[in-house]
């Protein structure tokens, strides 16, 4: 499966089986942005009938992923993207569906010309996880790379 034949969101959903479990929709995805939803489903919440913290994860995550295919999956033939590491801090109480919105940290022509250079570039995403109300509940960054192929 490549980006170029498929959507992204029916890629990962193919291929991440958590994708599929959770049932994460996916709003907008560009190299420059990506908007995914999980919805408000009792098999997932958490003691206080809010999203499992797991799930926000795999939510923010997800949206991680889904740019970084957006933003270099012209790049699948040579290159190998993995997370390197993430860290995310829930900021404020999140109930009922919630949002991730992933940013690109840096130029996706600076990490191209460092993978050019036979370098493994690394570069992190931000994740910002909302409310319907638009209340941020949870910040995620996680950093990727992309790793050449042998």
């Amino acid at each position: 499966m490549t980006v170029e034949n498929t959507s992204i969101g029916e890629m990962l959903a193919a291929t991440v089986p958590m994708v599929r479990t959770l049932n994460l929709e996916f709003l907008e995805v560009t190299p420059e942005r990506a908007v995914l939803r999980l919805p408000d489903q009792p098999e997932y919440h958490n003691h206080i009938a809010g999203p499992h913290a797991g799930a926000m994860f795999t939510l923010a995550e997800s949206a991680s992923g889904a740019i970084v295919l957006a933003a270099f999956g012209d790049q699948l033939s040579r290159a190998v993207p993995l997370a390197v590491r993430a860290e995310i801090g829930y900021k404020k109480l999140a109930m009922g569906p919630v949002t991730a919105t992933a940013t690109l940290g840096r130029p996706i022509a600076e990490v191209i010309a460092e993978l050019d250079a036979g370098q493994r570039p690394e570069f992190p995403v931000s994740i910002a996880i909302q409310r319907e109300d638009e209340a941020v509940t949870g910040e995620m960054t996680v950093v990727w790379t992309l790793r050449p192929n042998s």
